[in-house]
């Protein structure tokens, strides 16, 4: 009942805190992606079918938070579409603050541990900046901390449908899916296990199938072109290769097709290395958790620090992907890793939106030098998170299976 009213009163919050968006400093222009959301609702209502009659480059649930808004706005008012889908978008942050709050229950926190977490959620859109209010990632962010928090109440078939619907709307939920495997096999056993990942699977093929079955290139080319995307200029690799062209003036130059990306020396190599790093990091992390002690507390660490890692060392570090981090990251008893995620998220709006255009169009070296302390921010954060204190360790032991070793 406390974490109840805690969460309401955190929503609220972060109500205040959308609404402050719109004054003082927040009030620069913004660079905003509602107008490709609205050419795909409108020519979803003009009765084109996604992915046969256009490209999308997002999964099927995402066209959903693109059509709400659209069906409550003015017809052909680009203005009234934009204020429209802020709208609802903020009622997707009440929705992801009061999941958080159903997460964070599970943990059985003490209260200064609850204000802390819910404090950073409920504040984080004056953290990270206006790009909240044209992206529609609080959404998937929602359902993303709703599965988690279903995984710690034990809520098998809950947490699957919940996941599961987090990838069709945004693929990365899926980094998720080997902690949340192991974390059934070793708590409900070997057939719920596969029951889980069945269902999870489930809501993905169902969410796809109607378009796959319609137009398979279509679907292949929307999933091919963000698999195979170029390295950006915000990444890690990027921002390395930035910061060594500032001081060796090497070959380097930024082209854009869906993003701004690098091309010159290195940027092959970088590429290479970020994918190695990424699928490195991730896959020892979800051993390390499957060969641990399957506890609440490691549960959200694991889980926090798969998408951490997978941001932080991936080809592409769009500024909005640092939503995904904010229901995630306060739910792990660590001072120093909610410290480092409010560190991130202002770093990003230092840079973006308002110097964006300096960084991507003259590669300035003040810009970089705070995207590249940004990511490395993420790289020390993803390290933290799995980092168990002493407590946490001895617990553990407890719940290992008979002969296996931490």
């Amino acid at each position: 009942m406390r974490l109840a009213a805690l969460g309401g009163a955190a929503a609220c919050v972060f109500l205040g805190s959308w609404t402050l968006l719109h004054h003082l400093w927040y009030t620069a222009p913004g660079i905003v992606d509602t107008p490709e959301y609205q050419s795909y609702a409108h020519q979803i209502v003009d009765g084109k079918v996604p992915y046969r009659d256009f490209s999308v480059e997002y999964p099927p649930g995402a066209l959903v938070p693109m059509l709400a808004p659209d069906a409550t706005a003015v017809p052909g008012d680009f203005g009234s579409y934009g204020h429209t889908f802020e709208k609802w978008m903020a009622g997707a942050g009440v929705v992801m603050v009061l999941l958080f709050a159903f997460a964070l229950g599970g943990l059985e926190p003490t209260l200064e541990r609850s204000l802390v977490a819910l404090s950073i959620v409920a504040v984080s859109p004056l953290l990270l900046g206006n790009l909240v209010l044209s992206r529609f990632d609080l959404w998937p962010a929602a359902l993303t901390v709703g599965a988690v928090g279903a995984l710690v109440r034990e809520k098998r078939a809950v947490s699957a449908l919940v996941l599961g619907a987090a990838i069709a709307t945004k693929l990365y939920p899926a980094v998720i899916v080997p902690v949340g495997l192991a974390w059934a096999w070793r708590r409900w056993g070997r057939d719920a296990a596969v029951r889980w990942l069945g269902l999870v699977v489930a809501v993905v093929v169902a969410a796809y199938a109607p378009f796959f079955v319609l137009s398979p290139g279509g679907v292949w080319h929307s999933m091919s072109t963000q698999l195979s995307r170029p390295l950006q200029i915000e990444s890690l690799a990027g921002a390395v290769l930035v910061a060594v062209h500032n001081g060796f003036s090497t070959n380097l130059r930024v082209y854009t097709t869906i993003s701004q990306n690098l091309a010159g020396t290195g940027v092959h190599a970088g590429e290479i290395l970020s994918s190695l790093l990424q699928i490195g990091v991730l896959v020892a992390l979800w051993v390390a958790f499957a060969r641990g002690g399957q506890t609440r507390e490691r549960l959200v660490a694991y889980a926090a620090a798969s998408v951490v890692a997978f941001v932080a060392f991936g080809k592409v570090l769009s500024p909005q992907y640092m939503v995904w981090l904010i229901p995630l990251v306060p739910l792990v008893r660590s001072r120093l890793a909610q410290l480092l995620l409010v560190a991130g998220l202002v770093l990003t709006q230092v840079e973006f939106p308002k110097r964006y255009w300096e960084y991507a169009n003259n590669l300035s070296p003040g810009v970089g030098a705070v995207v590249l302390v940004r990511d490395l921010v993420l790289v020390a954060l993803a390290v933290l998170l799995v980092r168990q204190p002493g407590r946490e360790r001895v617990e553990e032991r407890a719940l290992l299976v008979p002969g296996q070793t931490a």
